[in-house]
């Protein structure tokens, strides 16, 4: 929990433009929450009625690939579906990101 708190006070960039579009039940009146503890792991953003993870990954993921794998694993035993998206796919194509989530919101995906 205390990790979760500090990452919610130093969002990245990309962390910060998702946000500012998905708070306050913007996408379709779904609730989404930030920094979610969720058993060891703290996820990016949750919808947790949907039982939906959002990760936004910078460059240090690509070499981190077998534990971002192990976490989405382990989210999936948990019931979560995870999306990921790359700082820049959030930075250059907000839309296009929103409409993926909206899309995994309404199991259009």
């Amino acid at each position: 929990v205390k990790l979760a708190k500090k990452l919610r006070r130093n969002l990245t960039d990309a962390e910060k433009a998702l946000w500012l579009r998905i708070n306050r039940e913007q996408i379709e009146g779904y609730k989404f929450r930030r920094q979610v503890p969720i058993g060891r792991y703290v996820a990016d953003f949750a919808c947790v009625a949907e039982r939906l993870v959002i990760e936004v990954d910078g460059g240090q993921h690509d070499e981190r690939k077998p534990l971002d794998d192990a976490r989405t694993r382990w989210l999936g035993t948990q019931g979560y579906r995870v999306i990921r998206f790359w700082n820049t796919d959030v930075l250059r194509n907000i839309d296009g990101v929103l409409d993926v989530i909206r899309r995994a919101l309404l199991r259009q995906d």
